[in-house]
């Protein structure tokens, strides 16, 4: 049987049993003249069988004395001190199984058991070239002895072999990426793949893992040059559009990048991370040529199933960071409307961002619905506190003010804004002791921060 082999590397692969096709039967019987010995060999099976491994071996050494020239005796000599664990007599037996009979397979595999068992790996290379010959699936294990043995190049030399063979399989694939964190095997694999593209226009993977060396090599003429290919020899292919994606942007060709961007966007074979990088490559181009941010408002419904960001959002964000408050708050307000549950952190935002335009009836007017929803976040009490002050609603903004304080819980920025809210509320009521006592009480809390 091919091996299960545990061997943990960097993509901490486990890999699966290979269940061979055998050529050759393993041997449990044999035909010898003479009642003695069949008695002596099939009661070291009986013993075996019940794992009596000492008895069996007993019957073995009586099988031995009739007929000492008998491969099979050594072979089941091999198999009762594997399960006994005695490593060394089983690698014995077996090997002078084979020696006897070097054309039989499984003494071939039970010296590959004792290799695997005791992990000489490199040793057990040596027995799988022995059994490939018998049976070729076992160059499945060769590659993982290869592997064990960071015997890198030949380990790809197989594992190419094989997918062109056999097609490919995700254990290799693991293999071959963990290979090619390597970069002096790269240019092999480049040569491989550009090789596999000529024999085969149509397999469609064989670009893309070309694309993908190139593009991490930095050799993006080359990387535009396989897009290109594939895209004429596959124009379904939506892999083709990553890659062009980036050099329409490059060349400011806005329509073809919007083209590009919404057939990778829409597309069920292009992982999230991607998207979203191509999504905020185009955020940035948006940016500058501002007559594509209506395609920038279309692309986001394509992640509205998203769970993991919210992309609205995060727009925002990137117009609030360069001071855009207008185009922040219009993708906070569309953020909202695309999230089921209300968003602390955006409506802070869109607050901060309306204070900043001087919106404060809009400022207001949120804040006290959102205190209705969360009683106790202190920040959005500052925020109508502030807002009714800055409208000189001033009695109904002390009040929010201290009703909110109350709130305030290791936060020493949001407690001096307080003190500064409730100064001015005091300050527009004509209470000018109060006034002069939450400013005081705020300059302290300023100096104590220094």
């Amino acid at each position: 049987m091919i091996k299960k082999w545990p061997f943990i590397f960097t993509f901490s692969v486990l890999l699966s049993n290979s269940v061979a096709v055998l050529a050759q039967t393993e041997p449990e019987e044999i035909k010898v003249e003479g009642d003695k010995f069949q008695d002596f060999f099939y009661e070291s099976l009986f013993q075996k069988s019940i794992e009596n491994y000492d008895k069996s071996l007993a019957s073995l050494e009586q099988c031995l004395k009739l007929n000492p020239n008998e491969a099979t005796v050594y072979f089941e000599f091999g198999k009762n001190y594997f399960a006994l664990k005695d490593y060394k007599n089983a690698y014995d037996s077996y090997e002078r199984a084979a020696q006897m009979d070097p054309n039989n397979k499984w003494f071939w595999v039970g010296m590959y058991d004792v290799c695997y068992a005791t992990k000489d790996f490199n040793q057990a290379i040596i027995i799988v070239n022995k059994i490939i010959p018998f049976d070729p699936e076992y160059k499945e294990d060769l590659v993982s002895l290869y592997m064990a043995t960071k015997q890198y190049d030949k380990a790809l030399e197989g594992i190419n072999e094989l997918n062109e063979k056999t097609g490919k399989t995700d254990r290799r694939e693991m293999y071959k990426m963990e290979i090619l964190s390597e970069g002096k095997y790269q240019n092999a694999e480049i040569t491989n793949l550009i090789d596999q593209i000529n024999k085969n226009p149509k397999e469609e993977s064989n670009y893309i893992a070309l694309i993908f060396l190139y593009s991490k090599n930095n050799e993006e003429a080359k990387a535009l040059e396989i897009s290109q290919k594939l895209e004429k020899e596959i124009p379904e292919s939506v892999w083709a559009q990553v890659s062009l994606f980036k050099n329409y942007l490059e060349k400011n060709d806005g329509p073809n990048a919007v083209k590009a961007m919404n057939i990778v966007l829409a597309s069920s074979k292009i992982d999230s991370k991607i998207k979203h990088r191509i999504f905020n490559e185009f955020l940035l181009f948006a940016n500058v040529n501002p007559q594509f941010t209506p395609d920038l408002d279309n692309a986001i419904g394509y992640f509205k199933t998203d769970t993991t960001v919210n992309v609205a959002k995060e727009i925002g964000k990137f117009y609030h960071n360069k001071k855009q408050w207008a185009n922040a708050i219009k993708y906070y307000e569309l953020s909202e409307k695309n999230d089921s549950e209300v968003d602390i952190e955006a409506n802070l935002l869109w607050l901060q961002a309306n204070t900043e335009l001087k919106q404060f009836e809009s400022v207001a007017k949120k804040a006290m619905t959102l205190i209705e929803s969360f009683p106790a976040e202190p920040q959005f009490y500052y925020y109508a506190g502030m807002a009714n002050n800055q409208l000189k609603q001033f009695k109904k903004a002390k009040e929010i003010l201290e009703m909110g304080f109350d709130y305030v819980v290791e936060n020493v920025n949001l407690e001096i804004n307080f003190n500064i809210q409730l100064g001015e509320a005091f300050h527009g009521l004509g209470d000018a002791t109060k006034a002069a006592f939450y400013f005081s009480k705020a300059n302290q809390l300023i100096k104590e921060k220094k």
